[in-house]
């Protein structure tokens, strides 16, 4: 006989004053939370008209069941993290509170939900720090984007997390301390106001790290971490050489660096022939010397941006051999845009021979010569004049 599967009458509780915490007229007819009708038990209820949506009740035979997942719908309204009695829901697994209107600060009663998988609060409007004293052993995905939180973001003690969010915020202060996250996947702290330098040693697992849009300064410190497939620093004040070491990872497959202070690029052993790079991105820096010519040996390189710097001396005959035809076991590269420059001499002679629309190449604002912007490979606006390229170049 099967046993009747009930919801935990905490549990119904704390829903219950949840949904008190919302003002009824800021409740869409069409909303989840409107839907919400306690004379009848939620998890009896879960396909009727009484709870269309917004919780999951994992039932079992002989058992009563207990709410393990909160989400709510986007409904308008305005609320604080800080009412909701989340000691109620102990067995709370996924909490989805993204796209609502939640102000005010993040509670640091949050960690009274132990067994706590996923908290997304995306997209509202909290304010202030994230709390210190925030612990939750089992996250594993944690997203606190677009938002309004600012001051320094605090070392984490979430040891399962895996995913880590915080990108369009007001944070300040340094990058955080990462050390307590050793099996974090994926990081986004894009378009906040961190500073200071980057840290010297990231989690081994860490395979994604994004970070644009700030104002991390220094040199960029040797990349450590072995997984490590995307790394983007853009637009922030870096400066130095960009390390050697980032052109033989053995996994690094995107790099992009561009709108940075950086100066030089260094030469890695082997001559990037162990690279796995396939985009590299260094455009809009402060790059002098000759265009290193070891990129255009790296096998799976297919884009390469060193677009507005100030580089100097031809085209190297790797890039041009790269462009025209790719070798056994070697990528043939697709996009080239070094336009903004100060290169000089002929161009490569089998450029001639390349369709309009096969490949993207941008050679234009330079100083080359004969490279009408007729020619598609020399888009990017007129060379530069003699004057400008004498005054840079001499002679």
């Amino acid at each position: 006989m099967h046993a009747r599967s009930t919801t935990h009458w905490q549990d119904v509780q704390a829903l219950k004053q949840l949904k008190r915490t919302i003002s009824p007229s800021s409740i869409p007819p069409s909303s989840c939370i409107s839907s919400w009708d306690f004379s009848a038990d939620p998890c009896d209820s879960l396909f009727s008209d009484k709870f269309t949506c917004g919780l999951r009740c994992d039932t079992a035979l002989n058992s009563t069941s207990r709410v393990t997942d909160l989400s709510l719908d986007p409904a308008g309204y305005s609320a604080s993290l800080s009412s909701i009695p989340w000691p109620s829901l102990p067995f709370l697994q996924t909490l989805d509170l993204s796209s609502n209107n939640f102000s005010g600060p993040i509670p640091s009663s949050l960690s009274l939900l132990p067994r706590l998988r996923l908290l997304s609060l995306s997209r509202n409007s909290l304010s202030g720090p994230v709390p210190s004293s925030l612990s939750l052993p089992l996250l594993e995905q944690f997203y606190l984007d677009n938002n309004f939180l600012t001051d320094s973001f605090p070392p984490l003690n979430f040891p399962n997390l895996k995913r880590l969010e915080f990108q369009s915020n007001q944070l300040t202060g340094s990058f955080p301390d990462l050390t307590r996250l050793p099996n974090l996947n994926f990081l986004d702290a894009s378009d906040n106001s961190l500073s200071d330098a980057l840290p010297p040693s990231l989690p081994p697992s860490l395979v994604e790290l994004v970070a644009r849009n700030n104002q991390i300064e220094g040199e960029i410190p040797p990349l450590t971490a072995p997984s490590v497939q995307v790394l983007d620093l853009s637009h922030n004040k870096l400066t130095g050489s960009v390390p050697a070491s980032l052109f033989s990872h053995p996994n690094l497959q995107q790099l992009t660096l561009s709108f940075n202070q950086l100066e030089s690029v260094q030469i890695p052993a082997g001559s990037g022939l162990t690279s796995s790079l396939i985009s590299v991105d260094l455009s809009n820096n402060r790059l002098r010397g000759f265009l290193p010519g070891f990129m255009g040996l790296m096998p799976r390189l297919s884009a390469l941006s060193m677009e507005n710097n100030e580089l100097t001396g031809p085209i190297p005959v790797e890039y041009a051999m790269k462009v025209l035809s790719s070798g056994i076991g070697s990528a043939q590269l697709q996009r080239l845009l070094l336009g903004g420059n100060y290169l000089f001499g002929a161009i490569p002679g089998g450029f001639l021979d390349l369709e309009a629309g096969s490949l993207t190449v941008r050679l234009g604002d330079n100083c080359l010569y004969r490279c009408p912007v007729r020619f598609f490979f020399c888009e990017g606006g007129v060379q530069k004049s003699t004057y400008q390229c004498k005054a840079f170049n001499g002679p």
